[in-house]
């Protein structure tokens, strides 16, 4: 790994929930609404994104490289991670996966330490 990416890891990871959301929805082509609709559909509707948010979102993260055009059709930008992104979404991934089983092991634990 090369030293921008290990410094964008850096100043990426942790992520925002939304952040991390947009990057993963990004592994296919989408332009900012279908972002919208795949970041409710990952989420089960739990989690809604404004226009605002993901557009601030999109604009930090193509700057940094995380994110590139792909095409435009009708003023509308099509967006796709780049490899640089993908870096920054799979270490998030790995925290987060690292977490939940973390989470996970205490949630088993949580039932004997309040039975007695």
């Amino acid at each position: 790994m090369n030293q921008r990416a290990e410094q964008l890891i850096k100043s990426y990871v942790p992520m925002s929930e939304p952040g991390f959301l947009l990057l993963m929805s990004l592994t296919s082509p989408r332009h900012g609404y279908g972002i919208m609709q795949c970041v409710q559909e990952l989420t089960g509707g739990r989690v809604s994104m404004g226009a605002s948010t993901v557009y601030t979102i999109l604009y930090k993260m193509e700057q940094d490289g995380l994110i590139e055009v792909c095409s435009e059709m009708d003023r509308r930008k099509v967006y796709r991670i780049t490899p640089l992104g993908e870096e920054v979404l799979s270490a998030e991934a790995q925290r987060v996966a690292e977490l939940a089983s973390l989470a996970s092991k205490m949630v088993r634990r949580l039932p004997l330490a309040l039975g007695g």
